[in-house]
């Protein structure tokens, strides 16, 4: 029964809308009415600046970081450096359960007409509040990407495949769960971002303006 209501909770945490709230509190504007229609950091880069983008991204991966630390409420789970693997196991299998109710409080927040972003800043909250290394390296070639290349759907998809790669290969996770999950968010990210694919290919994707004197029409 605790369980079920920390995962209600982690759902209301990623329903919080940030880029709806920060566009209409701040500019005046729902953001969900302009550019890809998403209520992301993505769309809120294009739309509103790398500013608002930032500021929304860093709360968006608040939230996965804030849900997968729910577990820890629990008792079982509090004296963490002398749990055993089984409870090791327990504890992560629970938190990417807190943390995809996150995500799906991204996609469909109960605060904002069930209208939401496609939830890849929660997700990468997510890694990060269970395994920050990995995170802070997918974040490292996210933003590597997005320095080379200024387009952030590129740059998160590339950061998302990333993912599984270090799992697997680099650290070597060991937990077939968390490795099954690597490989699903990868696939994840690639499959909601086929429109920006598309775009991608035949040049039409919009970049964000990372530097003021560095203007481009697209």
């Amino acid at each position: 029964m605790i369980e079920f209501l920390l995962l209600i909770c982690a759902y209301l945490i990623g329903s919080v809308p940030t880029a709806v709230w920060v566009s209409k509190g701040v500019f005046g504007m729902d953001i969900r009415e302009y550019g890809s229609g998403n209520a992301g950091a993505t769309n809120t880069f294009r739309v509103l600046g790398p500013k608002a983008g930032t500021f929304v991204m860093i709360v968006d991966m608040l939230k996965g970081v804030l849900a997968v630390r729910l577990a820890y409420l629990l008792p079982q789970y509090q004296d963490i450096e002398h749990l055993s693997q089984l409870v090791k196991t327990q504890l992560v299998n629970f938190q990417i359960a807190l943390g995809l109710a996150a995500v799906l409080g991204h996609i469909f927040p109960i605060w904002a007409g069930f209208r939401g972003g496609k939830g890849i800043a929660t997700l990468f909250g997510l890694v990060l509040g269970i395994q920050p290394l990995v995170a802070l390296c997918c974040v490292g070639v996210f933003l590597m990407i997005l320095f080379l290349t200024r387009y952030v759907s590129l740059s998160s998809i590339i950061a998302s495949i990333a993912f599984p790669v270090l799992i697997l290969y680099i650290f070597n996770e060991p937990e077939l769960y968390y490795r099954i999950f690597a490989i699903a968010v990868a696939l994840l990210v690639v499959l909601t971002h086929q429109k920006n694919i598309g775009r991608l290919l035949k040049g039409n994707e919009s970049k964000v303006p990372l530097f003021k004197n560095r203007k481009e029409k697209h």
